[in-house]
């Protein structure tokens, strides 16, 4: 009996795409736009993955209503002009083209807003191969990894032990091992091997190349 194909889930910021200049840039835009200061580039870098109401408020401080009105600056700047501004990491292409004609199923699984995550993988000249994209709706505060994790199981009837989840952040490696789906990490992007280490990851991987090999559990 041939065994079900394998889900590969994959992150899209750090993990297909580098896109700290349109992220940063929209986070710079937003702060400025209250009159806020940005903080130093690394700070900036360290809060791309997480939701921005997750790391605006480090700045903000604990103000619900000034948080939400820098998220719609960030979203108008980056709606704009902020979404094109990435390039594809060297590698990644052939990777995905790799694990599609092999017979892999493939999603997206982001914490960016449904929209804008659609239309990026749309434009990727490898985005056809993905069959969805998982993200939240522009009204949700908070994102899950987890859960959008859950929903592409349920949804394209992924087995946990025959899907993967790919990413550059601990949130993708949380999300990972709620479910159950072997958990890979990457070094190309916003993370570090002690951060994926850390938050228990089954393989770190420093090339796209070595992305199929991971998937074996």
């Amino acid at each position: 009996m041939s065994k079900s194909p394998r889900l590969v889930l994959f992150d899209l910021d750090g993990t297909l795409i580098d896109s700290e200049i349109g992220i940063t840039g929209s986070m710079v835009h937003a702060l400025r736009a209250l009159d806020v200061e940005p903080p130093s580039r690394e700070t900036l870098r360290s809060w791309i993955g997480p939701p921005l109401q997750a790391s605006f408020p480090q700045v903000l401080g604990d103000d619900p209503a000034r948080v939400d009105l820098a998220v719609q600056h960030y979203r108008q700047r980056f709606d704009a002009t902020g979404w094109s501004e990435h390039s594809v990491y060297p590698g990644i292409a052939d990777v995905v083209s790799m694990l599609a004609e092999r017979g892999d199923r493939l999603a997206v699984v982001t914490s960016k807003i449904a929209d804008l995550a659609r239309r990026i993988v749309a434009h990727l000249p490898f985005g056809h191969h993905f069959e969805a994209v998982y993200a939240p709706g522009p009204g949700v505060r908070t994102c899950e990894k987890a859960a959008l994790i859950a929903q592409a199981l349920r949804e394209l009837g992924g087995s946990p032990d025959r899907s993967s989840m790919i990413g550059d952040r601990r949130f993708d490696i949380h999300g990972a091992r709620a479910n159950g789906v072997r958990a890979v990490g990457v070094l190309w992007g916003f993370g570090d091997s002690a951060e994926l280490q850390a938050a228990g990851a089954d393989r770190v991987v420093a090339e796209p190349a070595q992305i199929a090999e991971s998937l074996a559990g």
